[in-house]
């Protein structure tokens, strides 16, 4: 999508993108530094990350522009963690469960800022799917933005960092679960850009429009980045059960999938078909989310 009316240089994006996170991040920290200071960490958090949202709104529509936005999926659990991790009375010593949540969290965040930052060409691109909610929801579209683009993701974001309470508050002992949770949360992010990085070769590579990418983990998972992105908030989740977290906390990678099988995918899915001829008989041969062996399927009959 092109915006007419916004400095087009990629650099100059990134600027105005980086000035929002670093106002948002600000505003955060105030909201956190004003609220009672017996209110559950939790609450502040919350409270703090939907006045982060607000002002990366406040950026998005400056700007004309949802995908201001995009990055917040990612920043928002590394900054959650440290503040939940540090706590507001300072720096304290951490425990190896805190510090390896901590290791994990920062490098998910860091690998998929990177991973959205080299495919971004500045303010004059905007995610397919907000420029299909321009054309279907016309003059409604910011508030559509608003409550369906930046404050929905938000919410599931937030959802997905509940068990991180647990994990970087409470002290108990490193124990085997915490080992499985490192496994799968590693293994998450290693499968996750393993998925990136071959869709990007595929998508840089000379081919005919209308290709499938069936390359690598996409020849046995038609969404193997999506597989990878909700197995990360399971680990997380794995963490904080270790660290007794309630029973609650294990809303955020239900969210997750539901988020992901509901709406991502199926979204997703109507394009492909509408964009790739062989699409409906990869469906038939792929997993549509766990990577599982492709189907062979029967060579077609020729017509009598």
């Amino acid at each position: 999508m092109s915006v007419p009316f916004v400095d087009q240089r990629p650099w100059s994006g990134f600027a105005i993108v980086s000035a929002a996170y670093v106002t948002a991040i600000v505003v955060a920290a105030a909201v956190v530094q004003t609220t009672p200071p017996d209110w559950h960490p939790l609450l502040k958090v919350g409270l703090a990350d939907l006045a982060a949202t607000i002002v990366v709104f406040v950026f998005s529509v400056a700007n004309d522009n949802t995908s201001v936005y995009d990055p917040c999926w990612s920043v928002a659990p590394v900054v959650i963690g440290l503040w939940l991790a540090l706590g507001p009375g300072g720096a304290r010593e951490l425990d190896l469960r805190q510090l390896v949540v901590l290791g994990l969290v920062s490098l998910y965040g860091v690998r998929l800022t990177w991973n959205w930052a080299r495919g971004w060409t500045g303010l004059r691109h905007e995610d397919w799917r907000y420029v299909d909610f321009r054309q279907k929801t016309g003059k409604l579209y910011w508030l559509t933005s608003f409550f369906g683009l930046h404050l929905f993701p938000t919410v599931m974001v937030f959802l997905g960092c509940l068990p991180l309470h647990a994990a970087l508050v409470t002290t108990t002992g490193f124990g085997a679960l915490d080992v499985i949770a490192a496994i799968v949360t590693l293994g998450a992010i290693a499968i996750e850009a393993l998925a990136d990085e071959q869709l990007r070769a595929f998508r840089r590579s000379k081919r005919a429009d209308g290709d499938i990418c069936d390359v690598g983990l996409w020849s046995w998972s038609r969404h193997p980045n999506y597989f990878g992105e909700i197995s990360f908030w399971v680990g997380l989740w794995l963490f904080g059960l270790a660290a007794g977290a309630p029973r609650w906390a294990a809303t955020g990678w239900v969210a997750m999938v539901v988020l992901f099988v509901g709406a991502s995918i199926p979204m997703a899915e109507k394009r492909s078909l509408a964009r790739r001829p062989r699409y409906a008989e990869h469906q038939q041969r792929v997993s549509m989310l766990i990577p599982l062996p492709p189907k062979k399927l029967a060579p077609a009959q020729p017509a009598p």
